[in-house]
């Protein structure tokens, strides 16, 4: 589904586009919403989520646009959120009682030889709809590996495990791929280059990835754009 948002005139809040007057400090606010902005920071931003969009990383962009690494960190974990709300929405919308799901179980790659990582591994089941994915993550491992460890069954847990150890096992990509396998193929090669996701975090970039993967790089910065400056309390 394409996202389209009003083109926003010169003299239009950005927000709910009623008449703007500009003020004495070079800010400019709306007369109806109140909502007072800079219209330069507001083209920092924009040129931002479009970085992001097109898989600049944090770094590059802060170089890019002369930013701070914090500044542009926040606000790409802003547009994360944003894509993870965009994600839901759509799922709620459009998918199907024939919806089919597989599950996922991703260790990075550094970790991958060693059995107790196991444990630090992020599950999630991925749904597919249509032409698109939805990610569901599972409860973390974490919570029993001190228990497993205890009671000597280790090496028991992990054997069982591995049946479902689909990082090892992704097919490369062919016309009898599914949808869901291609997300996967697609993940793998969008987690990498972070080397490392904090537990935290992960569900964020899991989401960041599947919004990428459903939308074409075409309409991605329209809709994180029409997210970000909602008005407050709007639906998407």
């Amino acid at each position: 589904m394409r996202y389209n948002i009003p083109m926003k005139e010169p003299n239009r809040c950005l927000y709910c586009h009623h008449p703007i007057y500009r003020l004495g400090d070079g800010m400019v606010k709306c007369s109806v919403c109140k909502k007072k902005y800079s219209t330069k920071r507001v083209a920092q931003i924009k040129a931002l989520i479009r970085l992001f969009c097109e898989d600049e990383n944090a770094l590059s962009a802060s170089k890019t646009l002369q930013l701070s690494y914090v500044t542009v960190l926040k606000y790409y974990q802003q547009f994360r959120h944003a894509a993870a709300e965009y994600c839901e929405s759509q799922y709620d919308r459009h998918r199907t009682s024939e919806s089919q799901y597989e599950e996922y179980l991703y260790i990075e790659k550094s970790k991958r030889h060693d059995k107790s990582a196991i444990f630090d591994s992020h599950n999630f089941l991925t749904f597919g709809y249509g032409e698109k994915v939805y990610t569901l993550l599972m409860p973390s491992l974490g919570v029993f590996k001190q228990q497993f460890i205890e009671d000597n069954l280790e090496e028991l847990y992990y054997k069982e495990f591995s049946k479902f150890m689909r990082t090892s096992k992704i097919i490369k990509i062919s016309e009898y791929d599914n949808i869901i396998e291609k997300f996967w193929h697609y993940f793998e090669q969008f987690i990498t280059p972070f080397k490392g996701v904090s537990r935290e975090h992960f569900p964020y970039y899991l989401k960041e990835a599947e919004f990428k993967f459903n939308t074409p790089v075409e309409d991605r910065s329209v809709v994180i754009e029409q997210l970000y400056f909602r008005p407050t309390g709007s639906d998407i």
